[in-house]
């Protein structure tokens, strides 16, 4: 099979050089609709000094270059070129500077200026081929490369080039015309009976193409490539019970063979025939020369289907047979991390995640996840950890500071957490989702230090960004009736808090004190207990309860809530004078 490559030059893997059409004045044949006006270079007649100044000039631009100090060299080549306009050395380096900085426009003046002073040099028509391939310009590839194959013509690539460009432009009888050219100059082969297939196949004489593969795979019955071209014809078709019968053939040739897995996977999957779909791939998982990122792009395909909970099963299976064949690819323990997120295995995801950045630091994604897993389980102390060093890579992300400023809050240095989360403010202007935890949390962090005013902008900045997050409405109203502040503003949003996220404990206690805190004590009495329901091992919510049920007349009952409080290990003074006094205090 020819192979779209333009790393490769050899036959087997031919390359695929995007060279491009450019009008210059050696090009007679020009196409007449083209517009493009032709480059002219003048040159310019050196005396002495000037030449040995170009030279001089030359080799510092090029010392320069070795040295990695790009602008610097582009600098220096650019002076030759006020003694030399059309020195065609000094032009090419510059394009390759212009081209490595990522200038395709300018980098393709540049190269067609060297060209047109020098059009027999094949490396300059190299670079112009790499720029119009990132530009996309593959209208007159080919008759660059018929140029091409004039500077070398014992050179097969750029027969195949052009061929297979034709094949692009759906130019399908001249791309066969260049097949044959092919064959009389270099003699038969496996990639030109590939190619021609393929032309067969965009004709749509699939009757022809299925006589010619079964030729071919009578003459050559161990060639499997054959079986799968022919299985894909008759996919095509709809045949998939034909390609599957034509595959199991193959597969009796090579029974290890990824290839004919994966293509029968693809007709299973078709036919929804799942289980024969997982026990193909599996086989073909165990391939250590499968590419790791055709395996990583399988794996993810599951994920739209997490919801059902075979597929969840299918992906852990296939990312363990990944990771068990590649243990030392950072992405075979990453995408084995990320199957156990989605599964909520988040011990086990973490520990993947490690083992990948253990392998290759310098993941972004992999670092994010983890610091997200640390956080939320409450691992605040290595996410401190973790954060410094990801943030020592990185030190441009927004996320990494986030998550590193929660994890100094959580952990009491607030002042830190807020030079943190400054950071953090400082690098995102787009994410709300991120923007939104960092205001609240530096709403909590300022609260902490009684920076009241700082914490109620915080708090008000994330509730403009996003007036239903429910973890804010509700800090925001604890805190206000801590303080006894605001307390009508309070009840509004803790009510609101609720009704976005009900049977929350932690919210439904805010109401029930900010409700005590209005004397509105019956109504607070529901709600303590509706928290309790919910989490009856909170010794903070106990001594709210005692305190409202002292408030309805109930003394002896919230005595005993206050000692219960106690008993599970909150220490306080205020809590002391209440069991001591057996009266409520604040």
């Amino acid at each position: 099979m020819v192979t779209l490559d333009c790393n490769g030059m050899k036959k087997g893997s031919i390359a695929l050089l995007f060279f491009l059409l450019v009008v210059f004045p050696v090009f007679a044949q020009r196409n007449k609709a083209e517009k493009t006006e032709p480059v002219i270079v003048v040159g310019k007649f050196l005396n002495q000094r000037d030449s040995i100044r170009v030279k001089e000039l030359f080799f510092n631009g090029l010392q320069e270059k070795i040295s990695m100090n790009y602008a610097q060299a582009a600098s220096t080549f650019s002076k030759i070129l006020d003694f030399d306009p059309s020195n065609d050395a000094v032009l090419y380096e510059l394009a390759t500077i212009s081209f490595s900085a990522d200038k395709p426009e300018e980098a393709e003046k540049l190269a067609r200026k060297a060209v047109s002073v020098r059009p027999e040099n094949e490396w300059y028509w190299l670079l112009l081929s790499n720029i119009y391939k990132r530009t996309n310009k593959i209208n007159d590839l080919v008759f660059v490369l018929e140029e091409l194959s004039k500077i070398s013509p014992k050179n097969e690539a750029y027969y195949y080039d052009k061929a297979n460009a034709l094949m692009m432009l759906k130019r399908v009888n001249e791309a066969e015309n260049a097949y044959d050219e092919i064959e009389k100059k270099f003699g038969a082969s496996e990639d030109l009976i590939s190619a021609r297939q393929r032309i067969l196949m965009q004709q749509g004489k699939s009757a022809k193409l299925t006589d010619e593969l079964e030729r071919q795979i009578q003459s050559k019955p161990e060639d499997f490539r054959n079986y799968i071209y022919l299985s894909e014809v008759y996919s095509r078709e709809g045949d998939r019970q034909k390609a599957i019968e034509i595959l199991n053939k193959a597969k009796q040739l090579s029974p290890e063979n990824a290839m004919i897995r994966l293509a029968l996977a693809d007709n299973y999957k078709a036919l929804r025939q799942f289980e024969n779909t997982f026990i193909e791939l599996k086989v073909a998982f165990e391939d250590p020369d499968l590419n790791i990122d055709e395996k990583v792009r399988i794996v993810l395909s599951f994920f739209p289907m997490f919801a059902d909970m075979k597929a969840r099963a299918y992906a852990n299976e296939l990312a363990s047979i990944m990771v068990r064949v590649h243990p030392e690819e950072a992405k075979a323990h990453a995408i084995f991390g990320d199957v156990l997120f989605q599964e909520r295995k988040y011990p086990l995801a973490q520990e993947s995640y490690k083992k990948a950045l253990k392998i290759n630091d310098q993941v972004y994604q992999i670092w994010e996840q983890l610091l997200r897993i640390q956080v939320s389980r409450g691992e605040f102390k290595q996410a401190l950890t973790d954060g410094e060093h990801a943030l020592s890579i990185f030190p441009n992300q927004a996320a990494l500071y986030l998550y590193t400023g929660i994890a100094y809050a959580q952990t009491q240095k607030h002042e830190k957490a807020i030079s943190f989360l400054k950071s953090a403010l400082d690098l995102e202007t787009e994410d709300k989702e991120i923007l939104v935890q960092i205001h609240s949390t530096m709403g909590d962090s300022y609260n902490s230090l009684k920076q009241f005013k700082q914490s109620d902008q915080s708090y008000n900045k994330a509730l403009e960004l996003d007036s239903k997050n429910s973890y804010v409405l509700n800090n925001y109203a604890y805190y206000l009736s801590l303080r006894g502040e605001n307390l009508i503003e309070a009840e509004k949003m803790s009510r609101r808090s609720n009704e976005l996220d009900p049977d929350n404990s932690s919210s439904e206690d805010t109401y029930a004190w900010i409700l005590f805190k209005l004397k509105k004590y019956g109504e607070a009495r529901i709600w303590i207990e509706r928290a309790l329901q919910h989490d009856s091992k909170s010794a903070v919510k106990l001594e709210h309860y005692g305190d409202i049920l002292y408030f309805l007349g109930e003394k002896e009952n919230a005595l005993a809530q206050w000692r219960v409080a106690k008993k599970m290990g909150l220490r306080s003074e205020t809590l002391d004078r209440k069991i001591n006094e057996e009266k409520y205090t604040d």
